[in-house]
């Protein structure tokens, strides 16, 4: 059993839901990142959503945006990210890790390789945001023999006709991007997040992973009760940004007190 389906099992059978992190590799150094990125898992994150940084982050708000910015002008490469895994992994080997940005990167690494290369160092899925499945063959087959699994995205705006075609190729997890829109702006009701999973849990068995616009743990609570998955980004990029690795892990803590007593 893969790392992520061992995750949902475990927390499906606790009756609660994940709290998925996301944070940019290098960001707002090398350093920081390593530090911020290792202490995940004890501060409360059940999945980790490690970014890789890209110069046109066309689906994300200003907070990421400028993430990828500090850490390109700080170095940080598609290497640094795998080797951020690799490190991660000398002291956690249960915490899965999602790779998540865009193709462009990836496509001059070569897909094969990176696939192979992502795998060695300990990464379990990607999401891939500009890479829809009519054309995600080219990385989705080295990817699935190398055990990872490929992520799709699904939106309010993906109807019943179309989600067959992303779900077809779908592992891992569903994530649902609960707006229309980028990142870190406007948030989703309670009402509108239970509707779209109960929607998407009619057409797949996959867990399904709530994100976009979640910024408080009151919200993720509110997600956590119908989803399998709270992902929260741009919040916690926000106070990445400071440099204070204790900022950063007491906020995710009051995140995952709030999943954890969602369904209580």
């Amino acid at each position: 059993m893969s790392r992520l389906s061992q995750r949902f099992a475990d927390l499906k059978a606790q009756n609660r839901a994940a709290l998925v992190v996301f944070t940019t590799a290098g960001d707002p150094s090398a350093s920081v990142s390593q530090a911020i990125l290792n202490g995940l898992p004890e501060a409360g994150a059940d999945i980790i959503e490690l970014g890789m940084p890209f110069t046109d982050a066309m689906a994300d708000g200003p907070a990421i945006q400028e993430a990828s910015k500090r850490a390109l002008a700080g170095g940080m490469t598609l290497q640094g990210v795998l080797e951020m895994a690799r490190n991660f992994r000398q002291t956690d080997q249960a915490t899965p890790i999602v790779l998540m940005g865009y193709y462009n990167p990836v496509y001059i690494y070569g897909p094969e390789r990176f696939a192979q290369e992502a795998a060695k160092a300990g990464v379990d899925g990607m999401i891939v945001v500009d890479l829809p499945p009519e054309e995600a063959d080219e990385l989705l087959a080295p990817l699935s023999r190398s055990g990872i699994d490929f992520i799709f995205l699904t939106a309010p705006t993906t109807d019943d006709d179309r989600l067959p075609v992303v779900l077809n190729k779908a592992s891992g997890f569903v994530y649902y991007v609960s707006i229309t829109g980028i990142t870190g702006t406007v948030s989703a009701s309670e009402a509108a997040v239970g509707e779209a999973v109960k929607r998407l849990k009619s057409h797949t068995q996959l867990p399904v992973a709530v994100g976009f616009g979640i910024k408080t743990p009151e919200q993720a609570a509110a997600v956590a009760r119908h989803a399998d998955a709270a992902v929260v980004g741009s919040a916690v990029v926000e106070r990445v940004a400071k440099g204070d690795v204790k900022l950063v892990h007491d906020f995710v803590a009051e995140l995952a007190k709030g999943v954890r007593t969602a369904r209580k």
